[in-house]
């Protein structure tokens, strides 16, 4: 609460005539470091973005993520020309973004009394309204550009900055996670004192973990797995005490309608199919077993 009153997320208003409110409410969750321990427990208040109207309160939604292609590409980039790899977290991203459209929210759950009969005319992007992403994006992306970065066409969360004598420093976002990298060193350390200045953000010193994945680096390259995601999917399935298996799948398996069977939960299933797709990033091995099933 403390972060969104300094970041003047609102204002205390009396609600127009005929004008909806949002509705909002707090989510609790426990945030893990890259080998599964627990970091901290995070509070954060959320907008129901689902009761938002096109036209009256929201128009535009879009959002560019990172590609994984491209962040591969940085990686191999990183690991042939020894360019370093620093991680940046910008703290409350979306609440950096600026709203076009007029919002007003509900009084968060436990500050009624506090609050009275004035609603919250929202002036940043909170969490949870359907343009949030779109209004923090366009505000970092105008930010960077100003620094003097082009912004890559072929994946726009993708920008550069050239020296006079060829050097190059790059940055990928992926919402509120940055990968810095290059040998342009002088510009990206200006870069951060800048980033640093106009956001509140968290040096997290050298890449380790990003998307879900684990990035070890030695003198003999980089090595990107999975592991603690893999633990977790076989805790999530039941499967935390199996026994290995040589090959991904039995080479003579037959596929075919399955005439009895006990039916499965379908949303389930996709979701376990839609994890194993991911985990093919770095475990290519089992793709082709993931895109028969």
């Amino acid at each position: 609460m403390e972060a969104l009153e300094k970041n003047q997320t609102w204002k205390l208003v009396e609600l127009p005539k005929n004008k909806p409110t949002v509705g909002c409410r707090w989510i609790f969750t426990p945030k893990f470091k890259a080998d599964g321990s627990l970091e901290r427990y995070k509070a954060r208040l959320v907008a129901k973005g689902y009761t938002q109207t096109y036209g009256i309160d929201y128009t535009e939604t879009f959002s560019p993520v990172a590609k994984l292609n491209t962040v591969r590409i940085l990686l191999s980039l990183a690991a042939n020309l020894d360019w370093p790899l620093q991680q940046l977290d910008v703290k409350n991203a979306f609440l950096n973004g600026k709203l076009e459209e007029e919002v007003y929210m509900n009084p968060p759950p436990g500050f009624e009394n506090k609050y009275g009969a004035k609603v919250c005319k929202l002036e940043k992007a909170l969490y949870g309204l359907k343009q949030s992403p779109r209004a923090w994006f366009d505000r970092f992306t105008k930010f960077v550009k100003k620094q003097g970065f082009n912004q890559a066409q072929a994946d726009h969360t993708l920008f550069m900055k050239f020296s006079g004598k060829g050097e190059i420093a790059i940055l990928i976002v992926y919402v509120d996670n940055i990968i810095l990298t290059g040998n342009y060193h002088t510009e990206t350390k200006n870069l951060k004192e800048k980033l640093a200045h106009e956001f509140e953000v968290k040096d997290l010193g050298d890449l380790k973990y990003f998307l879900g994945m684990e990035i070890a680096r030695s003198k003999k390259g980089i090595v990107v797995s999975q592991r603690k995601y893999i633990l977790d999917l076989l805790q999530e399935t039941g499967m935390s005490a199996c026994k290995p298996a040589d090959t991904p799948i039995d080479p003579g398996q037959k596929l075919g309608d399955i005439k009895e069977g006990t039916p499965v939960d379908i949303r389930q299933y996709q979701r376990l199919v839609g994890r194993l797709i991911y985990l093919a990033h770095t475990r290519p091995d089992i793709a082709f077993a993931v895109s028969i099933w």
